[in-house]
């Protein structure tokens, strides 16, 4: 299975617009890719699915046993001739979760984009630094907005350093622009497809296409795929999915289809109702960019709140979460209703709030979890509430701890966003109680 990293020295080295012009190149070259995210990032796979036009998908060591990240790395490729995965932050950030974690997990060679603005010799010492701080799979590098000039610089000190040069972006305007919660969506980008189009023709200009395909072409380590549950007469699940709900994990929707579920996706933004469904899941997202469309949609916020006041099994994370509070205030102070679920209001904040993996744990039954159970999950937002909940305990691995999340037999409901397949029997206990509402409100 032939597959490579493309990882980076931090966030904001330009690792996303280095490999989505890898892709677009690829694409150009009508060779069939798969595109994966390591670590819990919604944004970056919005363009992927743009450049290559296929789904992209996340890949966490953190949130899967070694296992289950083969088999789903090893199914994600299937179809594919290369699989390119793109990392998260640093190449060593995020400790269980980091694209070092996962090049090792899955013995996959690693490319490092450095940016290299505002440096000459220097670039050297940065090269020097990730090869040596621990053992690895780093191949080479490529080096993001290199003026042209310093090109034999570059490739000199691969040969001093006996790594390999895979090539360059040169400084562009062609720049994706960031927000909150990191980069616009691609949506939002009017010009994104002649943007792709660009970036795929400088990278079959400056990047060494071939050389990068000839990294990694190697089984896969042994491993044995996760099994899924197959659901009889399986339940429909109400999905959100619109501008203001487009966070959701494609590996939680494939999941349940597995299971046999029918996903009916709907908007809180344009749509009067919920469809017909066993069961909701309200995903994050940015409702507070669209707070006062969202408010003035009454029949839907009147209607989440009739289903979910009425036992409809939900699952509503972060964003989802937000949009249940009694009101949301949007970046500007405006203070709009929602739905009044919870009695809260949600508000921005200067800063970035609880941020990174946590372990969820439970003293009580609820809809995700039994009593005394652990579920792993993350936090990314600078939103807050009033009213954040005390039903679950989130923990981080050095020791610290608070109180968060609303839950029932029914209802999880907080800032924390759930992957299914870190535990999958808790996507099929969410299943089994759609199926039950199903049954007793058909």
């Amino acid at each position: 299975m032939r597959r490579f990293i493309i990882g980076g020295t931090k966030s904001g080295c330009g690792k996303t617009t280095v490999t989505c012009a890898v892709l677009a190149a690829l694409k150009r070259r009508n060779i069939a890719v798969s595109a994966v995210k390591c670590g819990p990032d919604y944004i970056d796979p919005m363009f992927h699915r743009r450049a290559i036009g296929v789904d992209s998908h996340n890949l966490d060591s953190f949130f899967c046993e070694r296992d289950t990240v083969l088999g789903l790395l090893e199914e994600y490729g299937r179809n594919a001739y290369v699989s390119v995965i793109e990392g998260v932050m640093g190449y060593y950030d995020g400790e269980a979760g980091s694209a070092y974690s996962l090049s090792e997990m899955t013995e996959t060679p690693a490319v490092i984009v450095i940016d290299c603005k505002g440096m000459s010799n220097s670039i050297g010492a940065v090269m020097s630094g990730f090869l040596r701080y621990r053992p690895n799979r780093i191949a080479g590098f490529i080096f993001d907005q290199l003026p042209e000039k310093l090109i034999p610089l570059a490739k000199k000190l691969c040969q001093e350093l006996e790594t390999k040069y895979f090539g360059c972006l040169p400084k562009t305007d062609l720049t994706l622009e960031s927000r909150h919660l990191g980069l616009v969506t691609a949506d939002e980008i009017a010009d994104i497809h002649a943007k792709l189009r660009k970036l795929g023709e400088l990278a079959e200009e400056h990047i060494c296409i071939d050389e990068l395909l000839d990294l990694g072409e190697k089984p896969l380590p042994e491993h044995r795929a996760p099994e899924i549950p197959l659901f009889q007469n399986a339940p429909t699940i109400a999905a959100a999915k619109d501008r203001a709900f487009c966070f959701i994990y494609q590996e939680n929707i494939e999941l349940l289809e597995k299971m046999g579920c029918r996903i009916e996706y709907f908007s809180p933004l344009y749509d009067s109702s919920v469809p017909k469904a066993d069961g909701l899941i309200l995903c994050g997202g940015y409702p507070e960019l669209y707070a006062e469309q969202l408010s003035q949609n009454k029949s839907m916020l009147a209607d989440v709140k009739r289903l979910i006041s009425g036992g409809m099994p939900t699952i509503a994370e972060c964003g989802g979460f937000m949009y249940l509070h009694h009101e949301l205030t949007d970046k500007n102070g405006r203070t709009f209703p929602m739905a009044g679920v919870i009695n809260g209001r949600a508000f921005p904040t200067e800063r970035l709030q609880r941020f990174g993996y946590i372990t969820l744990k439970g003293s009580s039954d609820s809809l995700l979890l039994r009593a005394g159970g652990s579920l792993r999950a993350h936090e990314f937002h600078y939103w807050e509430s009033t009213c954040c909940g005390e039903a679950l305990t989130a923990e981080k691995s050095d020791g610290r701890s608070w109180e968060c999340c609303h839950t029932s037999e029914s209802l999880y409901a907080g800032f924390p966003h759930i992957y299914f397949y870190s535990d999958v029997g808790s996507a099929a206990g969410f299943v089994r109680k759609c199926i039950s509402y199903g049954e007793n409100n058909g």
